[in-house]
């Protein structure tokens, strides 16, 4: 395969030397696995054809200008079947979904930091107190009967 790839390539730049007009080397070559041999001889008489254009190489893409073509591109795709129906997708799942849902499982989350639970024992003990006679706030926020102090040494 590669040795027939050589033997083509070469028979080309033999082809091309001579149409130009440029001295071709007296050289032989012969493939050892297609048994073909090439010699500037069997090519000097062979023209190429003219090519109808001239090689050049590829001119730098411009980006192409989406709005042109679909002045209601949505940016997702170039296609605008497919450009419409993505973007439903994405403002659904992104509004109905996340939006709505997202704030409903906020709001019914579990008490945060129990805010509600100290509000219902502050409620409870306030009732307490005043059920059985005692003041609603204390100087002290513990016992001092159960505090035990180290001694003045």
């Amino acid at each position: 395969m590669a040795a027939g790839l050589l033997g083509f390539c070469a028979r080309r730049l033999l082809a091309a030397a001579a149409t130009r007009g440029l001295p071709a080397a007296r050289i032989r070559w012969e493939s050892s696995a297609s048994r073909a041999v090439v010699t500037p001889s069997t090519v000097a008489g062979k023209r190429a054809p003219e090519p109808a254009a001239e090689w050049q190489e590829d001119p730098e893409l411009e980006e192409e200008n989406l709005y042109e073509k679909n002045p209601d591109c949505h940016g997702f795709d170039k296609d605008p079947v497919i450009d419409v129906w993505n973007m439903r997708v994405v403002f659904f799942f992104g509004f109905s979904i996340v939006l709505v849902l997202g704030t409903t499982f906020v709001a019914y989350l579990p008490d945060y930091r129990m805010h509600d639970w100290a509000c219902r024992e502050a409620e409870r003990l306030v009732k307490y107190r005043e059920a059985n006679g005692l003041p609603l706030m204390e100087s002290n926020y513990f016992d001092p009967s159960k505090i035990q102090l180290p001694d003045d040494d």
